[in-house]
């Protein structure tokens, strides 16, 4: 169990490093030069994914406030209200980056094309309700999770080592997880209908450019490679989406978590913001050269 742990910490410490990173790098864009409206969205996913893999369940995140004599009561609150806000905005804004990509490369035949010039001023509107929606949606988290009670009672559901998630109402329960599900089922269909309809585009734009060009002339467009660079965060998210689906559910359902379980489903949930920086420095080519220039200069003073 402990070696589990251990793969849990080294995933959690590569995922930071490599988010604050990319929240950096975007925020020298965004204060440096005009930064694309894909910068100012993937900004913002980068800070949500640190804060979401701080507040990742068990972890040296809260055993700091345990360090600093906080009541467990309240960091499993702010814990777990935090990992739940940050999930529910990652979603969120991977689906709106999915959304923003569409838009970016719709034909000017498109109804999608009016939408190109205000593309700024959407973020920061669709960004507020998307966050208005989890700080709202998620708000039963500080009054039904709390700090686990030795006393044994069965309608107790122990989440992690310290902490517990307590029953409620059955019509507040239904309403939470009804809501949440369309939430969910919304934002999952908005990225998958889009994820098709870009793929439609660059197969047809493929298929344009080997009437024009021999193949082995052909060179993927910036715009190209970042709608692929976004299909594949899309369809990494809905498949990582659908495994933890599958685990919360059937723990919910036993109303019982076994700490095996509970390990891979927190492996689970980190795997996306883990992966999704590494994909976007690998197929940025900005940050590539920017990589490249760092690593001939300590060449050169060495």
């Amino acid at each position: 169990m402990s070696s589990i742990k251990n793969v849990l910490f080294i995933q959690s410490g590569l995922g930071v490093l490599a988010n604050m990173f990319l929240l950096i790098f975007y925020i020298l864009i965004i204060l440096g030069h005009r930064p694309k409206p894909m910068d100012l969205i993937s900004c913002q996913l980068s800070f949500v994914h640190i804060m979401m893999l701080l507040t990742a369940g068990d972890n040296w995140f809260t055993d700091l406030f345990e360090s600093l004599n906080i009541k467990n009561d309240f960091i499993c609150k702010a814990a777990f209200y935090t990992s739940r806000v940050m999930r529910g905005l990652s979603m969120g804004i991977t689906c709106l980056l999915s959304v923003f990509q569409a838009v970016t490369i719709s034909p000017s035949t498109s109804l999608l094309t009016k939408f190109k010039h205000k593309l700024k001023n959407y973020i920061i509107y669709a960004v507020f309700y998307i966050c208005f929606f989890n700080f709202s949606i998620n708000s039963h988290m500080i009054v039904y999770v709390g700090g686990f009670n030795n006393v044994s009672k069965t309608n107790q559901m122990r989440i992690t080592k310290t902490c517990s998630h307590f029953p409620m109402n059955n019509i507040i329960k239904e309403l939470i997880l009804t809501v949440i599900t369309l939430k969910d089922v919304f934002l999952v269909g908005v990225m998958l209908t889009t994820s098709i309809y870009m793929v439609i585009i660059l197969y047809r734009h493929q298929r344009k450019c080997k009437h024009l060009h021999s193949i082995r002339h052909l060179r993927a467009s910036p715009e190209k490679k970042a709608t692929q660079t976004i299909l594949l965060l899309v369809v990494f998210f809905v498949v990582m989406y659908w495994v933890d689906l599958i685990i919360s559910s059937t723990s919910v359902l036993l109303w019982m978590y076994d700490p095996v379980i509970l390990t891979v489903q927190k492996f689970v949930v980190n795997a996306y913001p883990t992966i999704t920086p590494l994909v976007q420095i690998s197929s940025d080519k900005r940050i590539i050269n920017v990589l490249k220039n760092l690593w001939l200069k300590c060449h050169q003073t060495v």
